[in-house]
């Protein structure tokens, strides 16, 4: 079982930097990949990015791709999503799954992931 927080967002203008944040309470963070999604009205669960451990791999999506940066620091079981150069279409309600790597699907799919945390907003203004 992993309980997922996400934390971090908030307002920010066009062009602006934010940094969301992932928090699980698991008792081996390790064992599970953990991938970022968004939704808005219009688009439910767009795949944004994940990453895995062992090896430390991670994805990303052709639309953020370049300007977002997913990262993980296993001894506080938090994984980051770095938003750079934010686009007023980037607004959304960010929010993380969980995957467990025993399941063996490949990184890049959405497929699998659960234990969805409650969200955060993030809004970006002109």
């Amino acid at each position: 079982q992993v309980h997922l927080v996400e934390a971090g967002g908030g307002l920010v203008q066009a062009g602006g930097s934010l940094r969301v944040s992932c928090t699980a309470s698991t008792r081996v963070f390790t064992n599970y990949e953990i991938g970022w999604f968004r939704r808005t009205p219009g688009k439910e669960g767009e795949f944004l990015a994940a990453i895995s451990w062992r090896p430390e791999v991670s994805y990303y999506s052709d639309s953020v791709k370049d300007r977002f940066t997913i990262s993980r620091d296993n001894a506080k079981n938090t994984v980051y999503l770095q938003m750079n150069s934010l686009k007023l279409e980037d607004t959304a309600i960010y929010y993380c799954g969980a995957r467990g790597v025993w399941m063996g699907i490949a990184l890049e799919t959405p497929q699998g992931f659960g234990s969805w945390g409650q969200g955060t907003q993030v809004t970006v203004f002109s």
